[in-house]
């Protein structure tokens, strides 16, 4: 079997330039600013290659193109990969419900593998909505769907909402 070697390269800005927002703006406000390309996407976001970001109160809407870097050695998109997109969508979520200072992480992620997704599989979108926020934590579910809507992966999760320092 001939191997062809590929490479990618890809760039990201500091992520303290939004850490520095935290104090001054609400979640939304500043979910709002980075999908706006006002203020820098973080890091994983530019590894990955989420794009598309949308939002509004409680809500969160993700989209990536699968690519052959995403893949496990079974020719499918890494579940990690879906992971971290499910995950991004569920807790940004919950940050467009935060008040300026207010930080949270996430507690658990429980993720159901529906299909796989491949390169054939074309865009997808991965979407968050918070089910239940109180003053400590949130409950947050994602959903992966293909072009047609129908669902590629779905998970929970919880989040500790705290104050920043």
């Amino acid at each position: 079997m001939e191997e062809t070697q590929r490479s990618r390269t890809y760039g990201w800005t500091d992520p303290a330039a939004v850490a520095a927002h935290l104090g001054r703006r609400d979640g939304l406000d500043l979910i709002r600013a980075m999908a706006a390309g006002e203020l820098p996407a973080p890091p994983i976001m530019q590894t990955v290659g989420i794009a598309g970001m949308e939002a509004k109160e409680g809500w969160i809407g993700l989209e990536l193109e699968p690519q052959e870097f995403h893949y496990n050695p079974l020719g499918s998109v890494h579940g990690g990969v879906i992971s971290t997109l499910l995950d991004t969508a569920a807790a940004c979520a919950v940050h467009t419900t935060l008040p300026a200072g207010v930080g949270y992480t996430s507690l658990d992620l429980n993720v159901k593998f529906v299909r796989p997704v491949t390169i054939a599989t074309g865009r997808v979108r991965c979407e968050g909505t918070v089910l239940n926020r109180g003053r400590r934590t949130a409950l947050a579910e994602s959903r992966l769907t293909d072009a047609a809507g129908r669902l590629l992966a779905h998970a929970t999760s919880s989040c500790l909402i705290f104050d920043l320092p």
